[in-house]
């Protein structure tokens, strides 16, 4: 994984762009607007809900091309913290979040972006709310259950309920191969720095272990109704939200366009972030621009 702080040192117009502004919104959803000016851009996380997952990568990506982006919390509340409920588990209840959080910021039509979960809070969206954006990206996404998904969902359903926490060095080697494809897991030095990130979000309490959502209805003929432009983006190895069920929420949504992206896990994103920036900016690109005011929040 690349990292912050290489080539020249930032000038005025970099600084512009990272500008940052935070703020709640009613219902105590914690956000924070990157950039300045600039037509919008909302990312929607997966489970665990930190918005800071986007901001290693796509973030100054997005920001650089003239984004004002928008990423949010819905994980956990902080402990002894009363200003956020209990972090969203299925995709009706983050929509929601997603909905209220839109309002709050008066944004006009926008593209959204999410990931696995965080896509299929979008995808309801579109559904119940679809003038609320003017386009998605779905990625590492399902519109149905499967029988692996199924499995795990019973498996961290059952360690929740026994109260049983994996020690974090186990916990850790389970994310590392859940989430990353063989050809990271191939690079010693990659799994090695991989392992480290997710043994420290184990023992901050930081990951997404043993909070199951519900089960995933059948949603693919309800996604005829979809009428925004859409791209799915499935990760090639994604053992979590495999590559043929995303490529299922494209053929069921109208017009909607598949693209893979090869030596992908589930973090995808992450883990071959330049071929996902590439893909993300190439298709907002291709949107009709919008109001470009992002908000009435100062």
């Amino acid at each position: 994984m690349s990292g912050p702080g290489t080539g020249p040192e930032p000038g005025p117009a970099h600084a512009a762009r990272s500008a940052r502004t935070t703020g709640r919104t009613p219902g105590g959803t914690a956000y924070t607007l990157h950039g300045t000016g600039g037509q919008p851009v909302v990312l929607v996380a997966g489970a665990g809900g930190t918005g800071r997952i986007w901001e290693h990568h796509q973030v100054p990506a997005l920001t650089a091309a003239g984004r004002r982006v928008v990423t949010f919390d819905h994980g956990p509340a902080p402990a002894g913290s009363a200003a956020c409920g209990p972090a969203p588990t299925g995709a009706a209840e983050l929509a929601a979040v997603l909905a209220e959080l839109l309002t709050t910021l008066e944004l006009p039509p926008c593209p959204l972006v999410g990931h696995s979960l965080g896509a299929l809070a979008v995808q309801e969206l579109l559904l119940t709310d679809p003038h609320r954006a003017s386009g998605a990206l779905l990625t590492a996404t399902r519109g149905r259950s499967d029988a692996v998904g199924e499995a795990l969902a019973r498996a961290e359903a059952a360690a929740a309920g026994a109260g049983t926490r994996l020690p974090p060095e186990y916990e850790a080697f389970v994310r590392l191969v859940q989430n990353l494809s063989p050809r990271t897991l191939a690079d010693e030095g990659a799994a090695a720095e991989w392992l480290d990130l997710f043994e420290m979000a184990a023992l901050t309490g930081g990951s997404a272990a043993y909070r199951p959502g519900p089960p995933v209805p059948d949603r693919l003929a309800d996604y005829g109704r979809i009428a925004v432009p859409v791209l799915v983006v499935g990760f090639a190895d994604d053992v979590l939200a495999p590559a043929p069920l995303s490529r299922e929420v494209a053929a069921a949504i109208p017009g909607a366009r598949y693209a893979e992206l090869p030596d992908t896990g589930h973090l995808g994103f992450l883990e071959r972030p330049e071929a996902f920036n590439t893909v993300l900016l190439d298709f907002l690109a291709t949107l009709a621009p919008t109001d470009p005011g992002v908000s009435r929040v100062p």
